[in-house]
Parts: C-alpha cells; structure tokens; sequence
C-alpha cells in the first residue's frame, strides 16, 4: 500500500495510510495535532513528515524486547 502513496498526500489518501477516520483526521488537522499544511483550502500531509510524526509517539515500553511499542497520550 505505501509504494503507491505519493510523496504529498491529500486528506483522503492519509486518512487511508494512517487508518483512521477521514473526520478524526480534519480534527487533529485544524487543531495543529499532526503535522500538515493548508494549500489553499486543502489539507496536504508529507508522508515522510507523518512517519516521523508517528515515530516520535512511539516509545519503548519494555527494554527486555524492543519489538513491543507503545502511544504516548499527549
């Protein structure tokens, strides 16, 4: 699914990457939450920006395997 992302997103297509509701994401859009830019009167969400976005909130929750991650509540 992600090769065929293009490095830009709109609303729709990152709403299908992060698998949430396309209304969750308009809230955390205009609420300045997740890391995304107005274009006129579109939203627009670098892929690469949101990785990030979404590597910074993971953290480890236990040393003895670092495989297993968990949220971070803001």
């Amino acid at each position: 699914m992600t090769n065929d992302l293009p490095l830009v997103m709109t609303i729709e297509e990152a709403s299908k990457y992060l698998r949430i509701p396309l209304s969750s994401l308009y809230k955390l859009a205009q609420d300045g939450k997740i890391p995304c830019q107005k274009v006129g009167r579109h939203w627009r969400f670098r892929k690469e920006t949101i990785d990030r976005w979404l590597d910074e909130r993971s953290v480890i929750s236990n040393k003895s395997n670092p495989y297993q991650f968990k949220e971070t509540k803001e």
